[in-house]
């Protein structure tokens, strides 16, 4: 089976996958007027648009949902943590990615992300080693709760960003972004040498996430739904089978991750009780929803960040807590940073911003990092990461790099948009440097309270 990753060849795609492919590549060179600070560069070439087919083997894992999706009429497909990763169930002749976005902000959606595989690590020392690994204080994760948590590298790098489920005093789960960190916890214990054993677990989520996420939880597992706290967790069975179900998710809206345990076994059993549970609440099985998580300021690893960017480049300040008085890899590096941040020196020569920008509805997936420049000036000096369209606030949004001198909100900016979305093909449109979250989240996370509460980052 063959599926294409951004112009497939669906039948109700053919007027899109034609448009996007009239732009022919740029044989132009990468942009060295960007300061990226970076020892391999982001590749700024905007080569637009290439379809290509992605080629389905054994060389890359099928979730044990990936039938379950096709099923479900998924036309395009990527590779996330080297597993296939659903993109678009909707046509775009169906409204594709912002009709998706529809459902998740007014009713609920199932999203297949067993891309999130699950790292266990387990025994004696677990709690001592996760606290070795994470910037954040393991010690004051309490069983049955999940945190966010960023992983360094000793130049202060971030190496993932999982969600962190403790499941009891001696077991963690990192439920893992796009990157090979089962492989880098067990490295790290080759030379630290914790009681603990480190490995994947066949365990596999389902996000549920928008407003009537609980509605259907409370149908699917019954009432003890609502006592599930904001990152809080709780045992229970879907369709007799035993899951964790955590209220976390990647929207800014209400939402839930069910964790079926032995899912290679029972994902059909699962998948069927949600969708047969769904019914009565217009659930709708889609992609992972980008439009909504820019909103929230949720930022996608390899994207927004990645092994070459600090979290105190990229709003993520609130990870890097000063009262954490054990060791952690990179906490000499990210300690030094701050001290020059301070100081009024960053060592950083961008900062990832949010910005909303003029031009067309930005409907799907951008092909390229789109180039940002400065008002009157040819030259670009920056990027965007994550440009969508915001249908709740009528105007496009994005995430971005720019000089560390032009990342204070109200900063003017214009930025490079392709033909289809600018206003005048080949002119940049007007964007603006604004705080984020866009809008505010039904679940905020620990930045979002923090900022609300007036409270500096830790």
């Amino acid at each position: 089976m063959t599926l294409e990753p951004s112009t497939a060849t669906h039948p109700d795609n053919a007027e899109h996958a034609a448009s996007q492919a009239a732009s022919p590549p740029s044989t132009q060179h990468n942009h060295p007027s960007v300061e990226q600070g970076r020892t391999v560069p982001v590749n700024l070439r905007q080569t637009g648009p290439t379809p290509v087919e992605l080629l389905i083997s054994t060389r890359i894992r099928k979730s044990p949902y990936w039938h379950l999706s096709v099923a479900a009429g998924v036309w395009r497909a990527e590779v996330y943590n080297r597993v296939y990763h659903p993109r678009g169930y909707l046509s775009m002749d169906e409204g594709g990615p912002l009709a998706e976005h529809e459902s998740v902000v007014n009713d609920v959606t199932m999203w297949n992300v067993a891309v999130e595989r699950q790292i266990q690590v387990v025994g004696p020392d677990a709690e001592a080693f996760v606290n070795y690994v994470i910037t954040r204080q393991a010690t004051k994760i309490s069983p049955m709760h999940a945190r966010y948590v960023i992983l360094c590298n000793e130049a202060g790098g971030i190496l993932n960003d999982p969600v962190l489920l403790r499941l009891s005093e001696d077991e963690f789960w990192f439920s893992v972004s796009d990157s090979d960190l089962m492989l880098w916890l067990q490295g790290v214990n080759v030379g630290k040498g914790y009681d603990v054993r480190i490995q994947e677990i066949d365990v596999c989520p389902v996000q549920i996430q928008g407003p009537r996420s609980e509605a259907l939880m409370r149908d699917l597992i019954g009432p003890a739904v609502s006592d599930i706290p904001n990152y809080g967790l709780a045992h229970a069975e879907v369709a007799g089978l035993p899951v964790i179900v955590s209220q976390t998710g990647f929207t800014g809206e209400k939402g839930y991750e069910i964790y079926l345990v032995d899912a290679t076994l029972h994902a059909e059993e699962m998948w069927n009780a949600v969708l047969e549970a769904g019914a009565a609440h217009h659930l709708r099985v889609i992609a992972p929803a980008h439009p909504r998580r820019v909103q929230a300021g949720i930022l996608s690893w390899g994207q927004d960040m990645d092994a070459e960017t600090s979290p105190l480049q990229t709003n993520l300040a609130y990870q890097v807590p000063r009262m954490k008085e054990q060791d952690y890899i990179g906490k000499a590096a990210l300690e030094a940073q701050r001290a020059q941040l301070e100081a009024g020196t960053p060592p950083f020569s961008q900062m990832l911003v949010g910005m909303t920008l003029g031009g067309r509805p930005i409907t799907d997936y951008a092909p390229d990092f789109w180039l940002v420049g400065m008002v009157g000036q040819d030259d670009p000096v920056g990027y965007l990461t994550s440009p969508w369209y915001s249908p709740e606030l009528g105007t496009n949004i994005a995430l971005g790099y720019v000089p560390v001198g032009l990342s204070q909100p109200g900063t003017q900016l214009r930025v490079w948009l392709p033909d289809e979305y600018a206003d005048t093909p080949g002119e940049p449109v007007d964007a603006v440097v604004v705080q984020v979250p866009f809008r505010p989240s039904v679940n905020p996370n620990t930045r979002e309270l923090l900022k609300d509460e007036g409270k500096q980052f830790l």
